[in-house]
């Protein structure tokens, strides 16, 4: 790929076998694959639970033991409204009809996929422009918005929408602002998570999606903001000052990490915890552990996720590594490089922190400078043939082979 350079000198870190010693491995591979790994995802259930960190106070903490109840868990059809809102200081350039399209149903379509058809986002435009009382510059919108013109701006908003949308009706609520308003700024579309909720129609409006986007708005950017209202967290990087790399944590690797990422389909560690991976998906590896990896955005058969998608090796009562397969196919058609995926998962750290932080495999290349939101990690996957010891842990992760359906025969040792 792109980017990367031959073996010889090897990065550091990543070890390849000399080729004698690399086909008697792939022998001894295939036989043992042959006579073990059918049962291996049946096997895999029972053990995946000793690998599932408990959810812990962290904002979007990323524990998967139990489901947070404050949030819609999307194992279901849910109904999203989308109201949108002009104001007196602009004539709106685009039809609702119009800015809908900008979101639907690309984004439907992104989380059928992700979820493997087990999950249906319903989006319900109330088409037409609803009027604010009050001009788009009087509300200071902005990314980093003062609370009090961000309250008066939620409570403008349901004021004016109750009248003609019951809410009730509705488990997600998208506001949509006038792009072409001059007090509306892209940088502060963001989910509003309130400690004291509004009232509409009866029912507690705890959580609602502000959405300021030009238009045509940022790739999977719905997508991204509607993962926060299935408690995933942010998993870039926001420099203090303003200034440097925003995606240093994970890379192209998750659409919670940017709605840009050529490889936006969500990590497998988030299937499981939304409940689109099951027990007989995932595995707990204890020992040295041999095992077929499923790229995780490749449909299923048969309306399941069939096949193991997530490896799972504990490092800390706090901490997993995760390893998983990665390749061009689904949300991923777009990924700068193919290959296997080590990341952490930390279920104490906040959204925003690091709770995930992928593993550079090959640290001192990069791929796709011209398309990548982080060339550094665009090539962090293994390929066949390679061995890397992952740093700090120890845990050796080897690519053995890869199959002609395209899944990938994987040796892990803790």
């Amino acid at each position: 790929m792109e980017g990367q350079q031959p073996p010889q000198p090897p990065p550091e870190g990543v070890h390849y076998p000399s080729l004698r010693a690399t086909a008697a491995g792939l022998f001894s591979l295939v036989a043992i694959a042959a006579t073990g790994l059918a049962a291996g995802p049946a096997a895999a259930g029972p053990a995946a639970r000793t690998c599932a960190l408990p959810r812990t106070d962290a904002h979007h903490s990323l524990g998967l033991d139990t489901w947070n109840a404050a949030y819609p868990r999307p194992a279901r059809a849910l109904d999203a409204v989308m109201v949108f809102l002009s104001f007196p200081d602009a004539t709106p350039h685009a039809g609702t009809e119009e800015i809908a399209a900008d979101y639907f149903p690309d984004t439907s379509r992104f989380f059928e996929r992700a979820s493997y058809g087990r999950f249906s986002l319903r989006a319900h435009p109330r088409h037409g422009w609803l009027r604010m009382p009050r001009p788009s510059t009087a509300y200071a919108i902005q990314r980093d918005w003062e609370p009090s013109r961000r309250a008066a701006y939620l409570r403008d908003a349901l004021a004016v929408a109750d009248p003609v949308v019951d809410f009730s009706r509705y488990d997600i609520v998208y506001l949509v602002a006038d792009p072409d308003a001059p007090g509306v700024d892209s940088d502060a579309t963001k989910v509003v998570n309130l400690e004291t909720p509004l009232r509409a129609d009866g029912r507690d409006v705890r959580r609602l999606v502000t959405l300021f986007e030009r238009h045509p708005p940022d790739r999977n950017v719905l997508a991204h903001e509607t993962g926060h209202v299935f408690d995933l967290p942010d998993l870039y990087h926001r420099p203090l000052d303003g200034e440097g790399d925003w995606d240093t944590h994970v890379g192209d690797w998750d659409v919670m990490g940017s709605q840009f990422a050529l490889a936006p389909e969500p990590f497998a560690w988030h299937k499981w915890k939304l409940g689109w991976l099951g027990e007989r998906q995932v595995r707990c590896v204890r020992g040295e552990d041999l095992f077929t990896l499923e790229p995780v955005a490749a449909e299923p058969s048969a309306g399941t996720a069939a096949g193991t998608r997530l490896a799972v090796v504990r490092t800390g009562e706090n901490s997993v590594l995760a390893i998983e397969a990665r390749g061009a196919t689904g949300n991923d058609r777009e990924t700068c490089t193919e290959g296997v995926l080590i990341y952490r998962v930390r279920n104490e750290t906040a959204s925003g922190g690091g709770p995930v932080e992928v593993v550079d495999a090959h640290p001192l290349t990069e791929a796709c400078r011209d398309r990548s939101v982080y060339p550094p990690l665009a090539d962090a996957p293994l390929g066949v043939g390679e061995v890397f010891t992952v740093p700090g842990e120890g845990t050796r992760v080897e690519v053995a082979d890869r199959t002609p359906t395209g899944a990938w025969t994987v040796r892990v040792t803790p």
